[in-house]
């Protein structure tokens, strides 16, 4: 999975240095919301045909690893 990481990269001159797939302007949190609304990895391969799968299983690790790094709290109302 590590190697996965590496197509996550992240250069403040890029969207405001959010985390991005390969430097493609396609930031990891955009993606991510694509597939919690209920795309399909395929879904979303066909609407940008210059995404790999590889690049969606990097961002689902990358938020994997972020969340075991981090403390979430969330309020729940």
């Amino acid at each position: 999975m590590a190697s996965l990481l590496n197509r996550i990269t992240i250069d403040p001159d890029v969207c405001h240095g959010k985390p991005v797939i390969r430097g493609l302007r396609y930031p990891v949190e955009s993606v991510l919301e694509y597939l919690a609304a209920g795309d399909s990895i395929e879904d979303v391969l066909v609407d940008f045909p210059d995404l790999q799968r590889e690049d969606l299983l990097a961002c689902l690790e990358f938020a994997t690893r972020s969340l075991q790094v981090r403390s979430q709290h969330l309020v729940l109302t």
